[in-house]
């Protein structure tokens, strides 16, 4: 969220005294983001400690903060760990939020710097971990598992229908409906692919693993020293592999590397891997209609956001760029 909510200092620090055992001398809102449930701030504590604060609203996932937990006392060190409330559980409550508290880590994302060789090869072995991980009956029995649902496309079909007719006039839900107007037989296109790739794959689904499933150059963590750490588990899934591997040359955000440089350092740390090209590109596909759809309900439904709908809308935007999300998607659907 980049808007500032302005949830009262005194309610958070109240709530990390009472759960954690904080007394809080400074709590700083951090605009970081494009999730508009989710709050984050810098805490720093009377001993001088810093802290990470995650505030979470609307449908919360507990496997988001459970499996990245188990995630890192099995070994996977490029996991950062929540920290336990004084009752040892991982997260507090405060009114309609969830209270999740993490170790403060200084650093940057995917987004702002490149990754080094060495960075890429950890990021590919770590994911190749994860991926092979075994997981326990009662957390697999928790988590989602993937359905190739066509909830985005057919969510997509009725702004396309209709796109003029929603509320929120003010000038970026204007270009919004002037772009799926100027868009509609592109993106037409792109959802009548991903419902064919869907049905193919729901009839003869590959093998299931566990997924991260938001592996775009934001969600990675770089520090100073040269860790690296895989954050935002909030929608883990077991699914085809190619779920997290569609992010890997899918034009996501990596600063520094072209689409090809970015496959071959990254499947130096995965390894060989037989990849399915049609789940690869339903993948791609899917994002893609996903995201233009959150955009226009966050944009045409609303005037809410702030300063969040300006950068909405150029991510949106920013799909049909040459080189692009969606040009990486049809590569995916004809690789050479």
């Amino acid at each position: 969220m980049l808007d500032n909510p302005n949830i009262p200092t005194e309610i958070i620090s109240t709530c990390l005294q009472s759960a954690y055992d904080l007394h809080a001398v400074e709590i700083d809102f951090l605009p970081l983001g494009a999730d508009l449930n989710t709050v984050v701030y810098r805490v720093t504590n009377q001993d001088g400690t810093v802290y990470f604060l995650k505030l979470r609203s609307g449908v919360f996932d507990e496997t988001s903060v459970t499996l990245p937990l188990y995630l890192y006392q099995q070994g996977v060190s490029q996991i950062i760990a929540p920290l336990p409330t004084r009752s040892g559980q991982p997260w507090a409550h405060l009114d309609a939020y969830r209270v999740i508290l993490y170790p403060f880590i200084e650093g940057q994302d995917g987004y702002a710097i490149p990754l080094t060789t060495q960075q890429w090869y950890t990021f590919g072995s770590t994911l190749h971990q994860i991926h092979t991980m075994y997981l326990p009956a009662e957390l697999t029995s928790s988590l989602r598992r993937e359905t190739f649902s066509p909830y985005w496309c057919d969510i997509l079909k009725d702004f396309l229908a209709n796109p003029q007719t929603k509320p929120g006039r003010d000038p970026v839900a204007m270009e919004v409906s002037a772009l799926l107007q100027t868009r509609q037989e592109e993106i037409s296109a792109l959802i009548e692919l991903c419902e064919e790739h869907a049905r193919a794959l729901a009839a003869q689904p590959p093998p299931f693993v566990l997924c991260h499933t938001d592996l775009h150059a934001g969600n990675l963590h770089i520090t100073k020293d040269g860790s690296i750490y895989i954050v935002d588990w909030d929608a883990p899934l077991l699914a085809p592999k190619e779920r997290d591997l569609m992010y890997i040359g899918g034009a996501q955000g990596f600063t520094g590397v072209t689409p090809l440089e970015e496959e071959t350092l990254f499947y130096s740390g995965y390894g060989q891997t037989q990849i399915n090209n049609a789940a690869l590109a339903y993948y791609r596909f899917a994002r893609i209609i996903e995201d233009i759809g959150i955009y226009c309900q966050e944009l045409l439904l609303s005037t809410n956001g702030g300063e969040d709908r300006a950068q909405s809308l150029r991510y949106l935007k920013s799909n049909f760029l040459p080189g692009g999300t969606i040009a990486m998607a049809y590569r995916a659907e004809s690789p050479t």
